[in-house]
């Protein structure tokens, strides 16, 4: 019998997909399913982006340049730096989304068996990335009851050992919303300092933080010239998520040579992606004004109605489109499949992702969904009342 290789074996499935058959079938037998699952958004990508596409006049659709087109970088520069974060285009790589730039950064700063420390609950897909670049993940846990704020330095000077080659935080963060604070990133940035290691940060919602709040980027940090890595991507910004254009950018001058190398292997990234993101930069103010009243108008209304049901419990994420929720069930997994195999409300039901996924430590978040506010108010509001009543069933 031919067998699998050991990476190919434990390779984990993705928990925010997971379910999907069970909302194919329930859709199957006519049921709608409102699809708070995963973080697509129903809103519109720039025009002017897909009109850079419609509009290609080239003959061939050619390679270009493995760290992506110049014009492009030399453009995503001028966005950085128009927000206050000094870079040059020669410090990006294009990548084939925001996950290409967190598996070459991994590939090159991490010998296979060395650590990454992440605080948990964390975006699932670090898991993927992680086995495919034989990395080990070690997770410090935050906790809702804190809203997930940054669990103290302290926690992470004891996991640190010979192996701990870097931090890596997404801010502001997938699945809990949180958005850490510019003292919180000072202070890891004191810890990857003081043991020589890296900051990775994955900062692809930048434009999605409330009430006043600002985001702070990494390579903001004074000293982290050579350790400071950040990972962006078009998906969420412009509502690009099949487009799979994002970007590795760091002032590390080796590590971006040695990245480049892992570009070079997989040709370029996709022409018409980057066609598409580059024209995406002249998307304008009034774009990303328009979506950040709706996403939060979104937030207000999800969040101040699901605790409003017995037994759910959510903290008001301060950025990006997601929130964890604990409900008054003992397997929230098992309570996510029932919504799509065996209830429904008025012919529709509901698709959450069960938040056990987005922790490494066993049994962590049983209890826990993460939901993503992606669909317009009605829809919320639909969803909200189908999730009232289902657990009222549930519990019975």
């Amino acid at each position: 019998m031919l067998n699998l290789s050991k990476r190919g074996s434990i390779m984990p499935a993705s928990p925010i997909r997971k379910l999907v058959p069970y909302a194919e079938d329930a859709k199957s037998r006519g049921i709608k399913v409102y699809h708070l699952n995963i973080g697509q958004p129903d809103i519109k990508t720039p025009e002017v982006a897909l009109n850079a596409v419609r509009n290609f006049d080239l003959k061939t659709a050619e390679y270009t340049h493995s760290a992506g087109i110049e014009s492009y970088r030399k453009g995503l520069a001028g966005y950085y730096n128009n927000i206050g974060i000094n870079i040059d285009f020669e410090d990006i790589i294009i990548t084939t989304g925001g996950s290409e730039a967190i598996i070459f950064a991994f590939l090159t700063t991490m010998n296979p068996g060395d650590e990454v420390i992440i605080p948990e609950p964390f975006y699932t897909n670090y898991n993927g990335f992680a086995v495919h670049s034989g990395v080990k993940i070690v997770p410090v846990t935050s906790y809702i009851k804190d809203g997930f704020a940054l669990p103290p330095i302290s926690q992470f000077e004891k996991l640190i050992t010979p192996k701990t080659k870097a931090v890596l935080v997404c801010n502001p963060n997938n699945p809990t919303g949180y958005l850490y604070s510019k003292k919180e990133l000072q202070q890891l940035r004191d810890l990857v300092l003081k043991h020589n290691l890296y900051l990775f940060s994955d900062e692809v919602y930048r434009e999605f933080c409330y009430d006043g709040h600002e985001h702070f980027s990494v390579l903001n940090l004074d000293g982290l010239k050579d350790n400071a890595v950040l990972f962006d991507s078009v998906s969420k910004r412009y509502s690009e998520c099949g487009v799979r254009i994002g970007a590795l950018i760091s002032r590390n001058k080796k590590l971006i040579d040695a990245a480049l190398k892992y570009g070079q292997a997989r040709l370029s990234p996709p022409l018409f992606g980057q066609i598409a993101a580059e024209a995406s930069l002249q998307a304008g103010d009034e774009y990303f004004t328009e979506v950040y009243d709706e996403y939060l108008e979104r937030r207000n209304y999800i969040i101040e109605a699901v605790n409003k049901i017995d037994g759910v419990f959510a903290p008001m994420p301060k950025g990006s489109f997601y929130a964890i929720l604990s409900l008054p069930v003992e397997s929230a997994e098992d309570f996510c499949v029932w919504l799509l195999k065996d209830f429904s409300y008025e012919g529709e039901t509901v698709m959450l992702a069960p938040a056990q996924g987005f922790y490494s430590t066993p049994d962590a978040g049983k209890n826990q969904a993460r939901l993503a506010y992606v669909l317009k108010i009605e829809d919320l509001k639909h969803s909200v009342k189908i999730l009232e009543e289902a657990l009222k069933v549930y519990k019975n």
